[in-house]
């Protein structure tokens, strides 16, 4: 029972993950609202959200800042990690479409192996050597649909999708002993307020006249969904790992990217090739590849 608990958790929290690429794209390219403003009130309204269930369950969301060392570990963390992965990835969807936008975050195993490849110099073992050559095959195949001489985005997506793998490794490595020594929602929501109150700093939201567009309820409706859905599926994907195992988690977290195609082939109407949707196969299989011969080994 609790291992079906764990498995209806990701599966929920992949679905609504996957759903927000697509209700992302939809708003920049229906409304008035830029990449900045849109991320700016998602993290700090999530951030705020996470933060308020904390203190309302009775934990002390203020004593990580009563230590230097953790309070500046979360600040980079917030910068760099949470805000540099969230603005990548809508602005690789600002670029493209959310469907390769998403795609493109599953470079950032081959980040991660790369790093821990330098840092301990020495190569990686043979299965990561197969994982990261098949994912480097699927993208070509997502990219060109097999063509050698085209690339069917532009090379301002594609540099910010290589940014989102990027920044989602960083995301990933960096706050790890933090999340150790802290409650996994109280550094994500801290990383959440913190990123979005920057971008709004350095945006000067205050003076945006973008705030009127939330008078049209359907925009407003649209916002509420995206934070809502974002906010809860993270909350579902960390919940799932009490109760299954990293593998099972990674492979069934697959289905965000497949959420988000099926929704852009019926809102947008978004196609892919046939090599592309092998590209997407082979990518997806990769990964699933690295995760299960990691855990093994």
């Amino acid at each position: 029972m609790q291992r079906l608990k764990g498995i209806i958790f990701i599966v929920s929290g992949a679905i609504l993950w996957g759903a927000t690429g697509p209700l992302m794209e939809w708003l920049l390219n229906h409304t008035s609202l830029t990449v900045s403003f849109m991320l700016t009130i998602r993290l700090s309204v999530a951030g705020m959200i996470l933060l308020t269930y904390l203190l309302l369950t009775g934990k002390n969301i203020f004593g990580i800042w009563q230590h230097k060392l953790w309070g500046r570990q979360l600040v980079v963390f917030g910068i760099v990690g949470m805000l540099g992965v969230q603005f990548a990835f809508v602005a690789a969807i600002h670029e493209s479409n959310a469907v390769l936008a998403t795609l493109l975050q599953f470079l950032a195993p081959i980040f991660v192996v790369a790093y821990v490849s330098l840092s301990l110099k020495k190569w990686p073992p043979k299965y990561q050597v197969i994982g990261i050559i098949g994912t480097l095959m699927g993208l070509f195949l997502l990219l060109t649909n097999a063509s050698l001489g085209s690339l069917l985005i532009s090379s301002k997506a594609l540099l910010w999708g290589v940014a989102v793998g990027l920044t989602f490794a960083f995301y990933t490595l960096y706050p790890a002993r933090l999340m150790r020594e802290w409650n996994v929602l109280l550094v994500v929501g801290w990383g959440m307020l913190i990123g979005g109150l920057t971008l709004g700093i350095v945006s000067r939201v205050w003076l945006s006249n973008q705030w009127v567009v939330f008078y049209d309820f359907k925009t407003l409706l649209l916002m509420i969904a995206l934070i809502f859905f974002g906010t809860v599926a993270f909350i579902l994907f960390l919940s799932s790992m009490k109760y299954i195992t990293a593998v099972e988690t990674s492979i069934l977290s697959s289905i965000e990217p497949l959420t988000a195609m099926i929704i852009s082939v019926i809102v947008f109407g978004t196609s892919l090739g046939f090599w592309q949707l092998v590209g997407v196969f082979v990518m997806l299989v990769c990964v699933t590849w690295l995760s299960i011969a990691g855990e093994k080994a």
